[in-house]
């Protein structure tokens, strides 16, 4: 059986605070190759000429523990160029299986030897990819070598440096944390094997019902003659009895392709949703092979300028968190991420862009489980016009954006794709490769909305098309300032499509602590003013490193509601009020009673509330289900003390309002 989560655990000997790291990653029955490896940098990239890949190693390697990141190793701070990697291990070569070898991400230009032998490279920061490796690999000892190089200041390299010629034109919008960043390990599979599931659950929210498509993707890379897959469902434990209807569609060099559909009814479906966010599990069988998906049921669409989550409007806020963490770089342990979804969820960080890569998958994991509504971006920034219209720089794009999309398709949270960030989209190759690359992706995956964060609006253009927005279903728009003018004008442009401000913010050294708390309540009251506003996603969620001009010389940019080490600002907690649909006034707190009126906002952000609760020192109590602009009071008794501090919870017990009652 393949993809159930499971926690794999690693000794990081470098970072005491998290010497026993747990990484999550889909496959159950992976043969782990994390943990101690050789390590050496190669600044005059002469390894593969000197043949360092070869198995015998000299002594002068250093050990390291992956997964590693070699630009927060002190050893080897901030070094920007190629490396390797190097293990022995002992297997036992199944007869009649393939043997794949795994990468969960390595940062950027990776390149695998096994066995003194050069199998295959690999180009991109962020996504998943693997290797065959079954005719490679001997029964016993084998030497694997790997190649890294993180130096994206290259032309051509994605993200990678601009090519205007002018000072501080590199790529430098984050630090380039290079290594096997992320687990690798090996799955045996059988000679035919399922590689991949696209689960498209489509509810008819009239009726109730649902339809459950399925596309299965089979590796058969010796070309055997095989059957359909055999696929199951079940929620909450429960098999779903459903009536499958298969077919072979085609094939493509050594994939088969099959697709099947069945009818879920009303019983069986439950929606996903922000706050009951129900998933089902899908099962597809061929042979002696299992691959399993989480999936959720639930319909985002765009209507009027409004995004419709199951029919109803929803408007949120969010935040843009950078992959960096003090000590780890671009390493994702479980625990890290674990902090980061809980302050950003508690805070009010719900529909975003994460940032301009795809995190780790956990994340995407914990927003299915939790509820989060994601936007997955492939990772590039401001592109120029000369980049865009270079047919290896597009395909090279193109790679990273299905990796991006056949890694995050099945997850319920991820509602959109970006095709980009900040690039000269008001330039005909702009409009080109928008145009593009949003066809290119709406075939791969038509089940999802697509957009690109802008710059260009902020110019205010006179008319749609003169921007490349006009090719979204949404409108995503990076503003630093004028909000009020800016969103009105793009309102005019597009009057129909949703605006999500994809970036907004203050530094907090530069407009200081209580300036951002002051930004943050005057720009959630102009969105408020605006309905077809639908989210607002601050830059960033944290602090974190950078070599961009305007860095402070300790090597960090303070846009962060947290510190880098996940401190909160003042700003955390007034964008927390700001962001919470609940807002609590006190009318009473006399002799141990609180008489307070519960109120669910009525313009942004905006849901409907179910099974929410008040908790305070005297324990818990149901909050009535309200609608937008709704209101109800709530009686409490019994509260000791003088000062009692008042918690709204959600139905999955995140705190999204909190405030401290004095007595009188």
């Amino acid at each position: 059986m393949k993809y159930p989560i499971i926690k794999l655990f690693v000794f990081c000997l470098l970072l005491s605070k998290f010497s026993f790291a747990q990484f999550t990653i889909r496959h159950k029955d992976a043969i782990m190759l994390n943990g101690e490896w050789r390590f050496a940098m190669d600044p005059r990239d002469v390894g593969e000429k000197n043949g360092w890949y070869k198995q015998a190693t000299k002594a002068n390697w250093d050990k390291v523990t992956v997964p590693h990141c070699f630009s927060v190793d002190k050893r080897y701070l901030f070094y920007t160029g190629n490396t390797w990697y190097k293990r022995v291990f002992t297997i036992t070569k199944p007869q009649n299986k393939r043997i794949i070898l795994h990468f969960d991400a390595a940062y950027y230009l990776t390149t695998l030897y096994l066995n003194d032998k050069k199998i295959g490279t690999h180009e991109g920061g962020y996504t998943p990819f693997s290797f065959d490796v079954t005719d490679d690999l001997k029964d016993g000892e084998n030497t694997i070598a790997v190649s890294v190089d993180n130096n994206t200041w290259k032309e051509g390299t994605i993200p990678g440096s601009k090519d205007y010629g002018e000072a501080n034109d590199p790529f430098m919008g984050w630090i380039n944390y290079g290594g096997l960043n992320r687990p690798v390990y090996l799955t045996i599979e059988p000679e035919v094997y399922l590689k991949n599931l696209k689960i498209t659950a489509t509810p008819d929210l009239k009726k109730g019902t649902a339809k459950l498509f399925v596309r299965a993707y089979v590796e058969n890379p010796l070309n055997k003659e095989n059957t359909a897959p055999k696929f199951e469902a079940g929620f909450e434990g429960k098999n779903l009895v459903l009536k499958w209807k298969t077919v072979k569609t085609q094939t493509t060099d050594q994939t088969v392709i099959y697709e099947a559909e069945a009818n879920l009814s009303q019983k069986q479906v439950k929606l996903w949703n922000i706050d009951e966010p129900n998933l089902y599990q899908l099962k597809a069988v061929l042979g002696g092979d299992t691959l399993m998906s989480n999936f959720g049921i639930r319909k985002i669409e765009v209507k009027a300028a409004q995004l419709l989550l199951n029919g109803q409007p929803i408007k949120f806020g969010g935040a843009n968190r950078v992959v960096d963490y003090p000590g780890l770089g671009a390493l994702e342990p479980d625990s890290v991420v674990e902090k980061d979804f809980r302050l950003m969820k508690e805070g009010g960080m719900i529909l975003q862009r994460l940032t301009h890569y795809t995190p780790g998958e956990y994340f995407y994991e914990l927003a299915d489980k939790y509820g989060m509504l994601i936007i997955t971006e492939a990772g590039n920034w401001q592109l120029t016009p000369n980049q865009m219209k270079n047919e290896t720089f597009r395909s090279k794009f193109k790679d990273q954006l299905l990796e991006m999309m056949h890694r995050d398709w099945n997850h319920p949270s991820v509602f959109a794709y970006s095709v980009g960030n900040e690039y000269a989209s008001g330039t005909p190759e702009g409009q080109s490769w928008t145009k593009d690359m949003i066809d290119f992706g709406r075939k791969e995956d038509p089940s999802r909305l697509f957009t690109f964060a802008t710059l260009t609006l902020n110019s205010l253009p006179k008319t749609p098309e003169a921007e490349a927005s006009q090719y979204c279903d949404f409108v995503s728009t990076n503003t630093y300032g004028g909000h009020a003018k800016i969103l009105d004008n793009i309102h005019r442009l597009y009057p129909d499509k949703p605006v999500l401000i994809s970036e907004w913010g203050v530094r907090a050294d530069q407009a200081t602590e209580a300036g951002q708390v002051k930004h943050i309540e005057e720009v959630a009251q102009i969105i408020r003013e605006r309905p077809y506003v639908i989210g607002a996603s601050w830059w960033s969620y944290n602090d974190y490193q950078s070599r961009h001009v305007g860095t402070n010389p300790n090597g960090y940019r303070p846009w962060g509601l947290v510190m880098a080490d996940r401190s909160p600002r003042p700003g955390y907690f007034t964008y927390q009020k700001e962001m919470s649909p609940i807002t609590v006034k006190v009318l009473e707190s006399n002799n141990g009673t609180l008489k307070l009126q519960v109120s669910n906002k009525n313009d942004f952000p905006y849901q409907n509330i179910q099974n929410y609760s008040l908790k305070t020192a005297s324990g818990l109590q149901s909050i009535p289900s309200l609608k937008p602009g709704e209101s109800t009071v709530v009686e409490i008794k019994g509260v000791t003390g003088d000062v009692t501090k008042i918690e709204v919870l959600t139905p999955n017990k995140f705190v999204i309002y909190q405030e401290t009652v004095h007595f009188k």
